[in-house]
This record gives C-alpha cells, structure tokens and sequence, in this order.
C-alpha cells in the first residue's frame, strides 16, 4: 500500500499540514474497498484530488472515473443525466441516452455539490446505493450498475437534513467515511510552498522567469485568510506571472491585487453555502435594530396621543403591541417596518399641533413602508447579484462562490429577477 508522502508526489499534493496527512492518510485507507465517502470542505481546497486517490489506488483503476457538478445541472434534466432516459421520456428525447451511473459501470462516479441534488433525485440514488439498481427516466425496468459513488460538499449537510433539504438516510448512506480537507488559513505554512509551485508552473506554461516573494510579502501572504482558499492563491500567482514585469515581488504589488489583503485578523464569515430561505446574522441584527426603532417610535406615538387628549403620558407604561400584520420573516424571525416619523417645520409664532393617524391610516402606512423595505432588500439581493457577474465577466460559478450560494441558486435567483 502506498504512503502519503508517495502519494503526494504522484498527485501533485503540496502541503505538510497534519490535517491534510490525516486525510490523505484516510483516502488511502479506504480506496481498496467499495464503500461511499463523502468529502467535505470549503470551496476551492480541492476535494476534487480525493476522488482520484481513492479511484485509481482501488480495483476499480481500470473503468472510468466521472466527476458531475451536481449543483451545475438544472433540476429538471438532472435525473435524465445521471440515470438516462428511454426514446421519447420527454419532448426533445430523440434517442434513448446512457447516464453517467451507466457509463461509469464498474468504476468510480464522483458527485461533487451533492448537497444541491434535488430530493427527488436523492431518492433515486438512495436506491443505487443500497440495491445497485436504477430506471431510466421513462422507463418501467430496472438495471443493475455496480458503481462507487464519492461525494463533495462545501455545505453543511446536517443543517440541511434538519431543514428537510437533504434526506437523512441518504447523508448517512453517503457519510459512511468522511474525509475533511482543511481551508488554507490553518495551513498557513503550506501557503509559501503552494505559491512556488504555482509559479513554477506558470513560468513553464507562460515560459517566463518564476516569480519570487521577499519577505514582507511572505508575512503578507500568509496572514492573509483566503475565503477562496487554494484557487484563489493559484489564479493570483497566474496573475502575477502573466502581468508583472518584475520577478521580485514585494508586498506593495500583493496589495495592489488584493486591497483587503492587510485585513486578514478581521473577523470574517466563512461559511461557504447558504440557502436561499437563510439570511445571514449581520442581517438579522439589522432587524433587530429596526424592531427596537419600531419599540421606541411606538412609545413617542403613544405619549403624542396622551398630550392630545389632555392627559399626562405614563412613559414607564410599555405600549400595546403593534398589530402584527405584513411581517418580513425571516427563518422565523418575524421583524415589524418601524413607523413612519412626521417632522414638521415650526415658527415661532405657530404652535406645533400633532398629526394624530387613525388605526386604518396607521395600518395602511404600516404596510406600505413595510412593502418598500421588502422592495429595497429585494433590490439589494439583484444589484448584489449584477454586480457579482460583472466583475467575473459574466463566469456564474465564480460569481456564486463570491455570493455564497451555489451556482444552482444563482441560475434561479437569475431567471427570477430576468437578469439573463
């Protein structure tokens, strides 16, 4: 049986950290035998490398080896493309058509963004795992297939069989073994050994001298977080090698192609996937903040309305609460638009006179600040969006990764917002 360290050098492994060992260690481990993995890990660590290790160190080297970008298949051919499907299953299925399970009879079929699979699909593949059988879409007969199926995600798959979004007894069926791969930032001293030998390899691409670092920009690089991981740090040194003139690098140039480069001890999200129904934490402070401005506007409307019918307003006296009708939810946390505030010029020679709403007026500007509130985030959510693929020219999947959702919601955030 192979080691790490050979193992390393046959697939191109670079890197010294203890975790990274550990899961090699694992790949090595179980690739004699046929049961399912499941690798986990950030985006861009490279989790596509543990499929190959365990494919061709089994029995299985022989037959294929098919990787399917799960999240990168639209919902309603998915199952035609991993199961096939019979002449006419559907309009424009001009021939009967062999799936990936079929062609990769015998071998290993790595599923990477398997957290995306619809749960419908889930139910399919739960039954190859368990029995080996199949049917092809527009089908009535089953077909045996003897096939290994390695999984990748970046999510976390336990909040989605919590949501319902990803079957339990297939995660269990899937996790069998778990193979974790670091992210970047906790393999700081492989950051420097990973960015020579990109530039090694970029300078025999590109047939220039390798770039080099000196030792401020070394202590730069390697403070620096890396939410892309290892193929954020390979497409900057592309970068270098291609644009600068100088071979000797110093920290200023680092900066000038990441500004943010010298934040790296900042706090920072690093949860790679989330859904579309989740809003992340900074958002919900926002709500939270709008609920007590609410609070606060409310107790100001009650001690007018006290003034004007000539009593004095009892401040420790908390308010009634507001009715609860249109509430933005989000995830269950239900967060009332705050109230309209009137300010209205004064002289000195006018007494200011309240503007008292009646309970029907309050609702409707109630409703109609809290309709423009869902407006502006949903604008928000598109300009975020146009934006992202502008600056990644119009590559989805990278656009996805800088949002934080997959490339599946992105293509539906897409079609529902006509940004095509």
């Amino acid at each position: 049986m192979s080691n790490v360290q050979e193992v390393k050098q046959r697939f191109g492994i670079i890197g010294n950290h203890p975790a990274l060992d550990r899961a090699i260690f694992k790949a090595i481990q179980v690739a004699p035998t046929d049961i399912s993995v499941l690798v986990t890990g950030e985006s861009g660590v490279g989790k596509e490398a543990i499929p190959k290790i365990i494919h061709h160190l089994s029995h299985r080297k022989h037959a294929p080896l098919i990787a399917v970008n799960c999240g990168a298949i639209p919902e309603g051919t998915i199952d035609s493309e991993l199961f096939g499907h019979e002449k006419g299953a559907f309009t424009g299925a001009a021939g009967a058509r062999k799936g990936y399970f079929e062609e990769a009879d015998n071998g290993t079929i790595f599923m990477d963004e398997v957290g995306e699979l619809p749960l419908g699909t889930q139910v399919r593949l739960l039954r190859v795992l368990e029995s080996g059988e199949f049917i092809r879409v527009g089908s009535s007969k089953a077909q045996k297939v003897n096939v290994r199926v390695v999984g990748a995600t970046n999510a976390d798959m336990l909040k989605g069989v919590e949501k319902n979004e990803f079957r339990e007894d297939l995660y269990y069926r899937l996790n069998t073994v778990e193979i974790h791969l670091p992210p970047l930032r906790e393999r700081k001293g492989d950051i420097h050994l990973l960015f020579r030998k990109f530039a090694q390899d970029f300078s025999q691409k590109y047939r220039v001298p390798a770039v080099r670092l000196d030792d401020e920009a070394v202590r730069v690089l390697e403070a620096y977080r890396w939410p892309g991981n290892i193929r954020q740090l390979r497409n900057l040194v592309e970068q270098l090698s291609v644009v600068e003139s100088d071979r000797e690098l110093g920290a200023d140039v680092l900066r000038s192609y990441i500004p943010e480069i010298d934040r790296s001890n900042l706090p920072a999200r690093t949860d790679n996937v989330v859904s579309s129904a989740e809003f992340n934490t900074e958002r919900e402070i926002l709500y939270k903040v709008l609920f007590d401005m609410r609070s606060d506007i409310a107790n100001l409307k009650h001690a007018v309305q006290s003034l004007a019918g000539g009593q004095m307003p009892d401040l420790s006296e908390k308010p009634a609460p507001a009715p609860q009708t249109g509430l933005a939810r989000l995830d269950g946390f239900s967060t009332p638009a705050p109230a309209p505030v009137r300010h209205q010029p004064q002289t000195q020679e006018e007494s200011y006179t309240p503007e008292i709403l009646s309970d029907e007026e309050t609702l409707d500007v109630e409703s109609t600040e809290e309709t423009q509130e869902r407006m502006s985030l949903q604008d928000l959510e598109i300009d975020m969006i146009r934006k992202a693929i502008e600056r990644h020219r119009g590559r989805r999947k990278e656009a996805a990764e800088e949002l934080g959702i997959s490339e599946r919601t992105l293509y539906r955030k897409i079609k529902q917002f006509n940004l095509g």
